[in-house]
């Protein structure tokens, strides 16, 4: 019995560390199938002029998705942030890209409040949700741009996300409707279709709230959305893949030693 009692604590040792193992291997097998459904963004050369994605999950797999999809003279931008991060996050990433692939190729119309609120009645039915108080609220926030690549015209709807856009150095906000993709409101209403004009030399920004939401190891504070939209305006004059740079340096320098709190996803784009 004394040799049984000293050799089960690690025996539980061993056995724990191999259910880590395990558990670590499919967390990064499933990161591998969450990231296959995301564009690859040398692929996204083809669709954009110029572009980069700024993409740090907060753990193995990401509630925070990136997507696109062209279909004759459109192209189709979105970020979204699902509830939560990790495993349930990463779960309604894959819920949001499977609807989205399901809307736009079925071939709606291209435009971008319409397919929220088609992506909305799929999500709703998928969760039967209803609007009860003892519903899982599970949600998306997105912003997603239509892009006709003939006239250069760009659509935006957002729930809950905005887009940036930066022209000559001028920073313009395009409001997203207060509400998201889920969750029955009291009073359900379609989203709203801003359609922009763009110019050659605009840079237009979809993100998630990661990054301003951070906490920085100086002030243990968060960054807020004012210190987001510095250090964009900041790296505004770059090449795309240096504004990546300067993001993600800006991002570290900022978090210090602090451990990441959310995901954080910034996608800049040129039409």
């Amino acid at each position: 019995m004394a040799q049984l009692y000293h050799e089960r604590p690690g025996n539980l040792s061993v056995l724990y560390r191999q259910d880590v193992e395990d558990h670590l291997a499919s967390l990064r097998y499933a990161r591998l199938i969450q990231h296959a459904l995301m564009p690859d963004p040398l692929m996204l050369k083809c669709i954009l002029k110029d572009l980069f994605v700024l993409f740090l999950p907060c753990d193995i797999v990401s509630g925070d998705f990136y997507y696109t999809y062209s279909c004759r003279q459109f192209a189709c931008i979105a970020a979204g942030d699902c509830t939560g991060h990790g495993v349930p996050g990463a779960l309604m990433s894959i819920l949001g890209i499977s609807f989205l692939n399901e809307i736009l190729q079925s071939k709606t119309n291209f435009r971008a409040n319409r397919i929220l609120n088609q992506m909305r009645e799929k999500i709703m039915k998928a969760l039967n949700q209803t609007g009860c108080q003892e519903e899982a609220k599970d949600s998306i926030d997105i912003g997603l741009c239509v892009i006709d690549t003939n006239s250069g015209s760009l659509q935006f709807a957002g729930a809950n996300r905005p887009l940036l856009r930066i022209r000559e150095g001028e920073l313009t906000e395009f409001k997203p409707d207060r509400m998201t993709i889920g969750i029955a409101p009291l009073t359900e209403r379609p989203f709203t279709n801003a359609v922009i004009e763009t110019q050659p030399g605009d840079s237009f920004y979809l993100f998630t709230d990661g990054f301003a939401d951070q906490f920085g190891e100086m002030t243990d504070k968060k960054l807020k959305y004012n210190g987001f939209r510095q250090i964009l305006l900041s790296a505004a004059g770059l090449p795309m893949a240096s504004q990546k740079e300067r993001l993600e340096a800006a991002f570290n320098e900022w978090k210090g030693r602090f451990p990441q709190y959310d995901d954080v996803l910034v996608f800049g784009f040129k039409v």
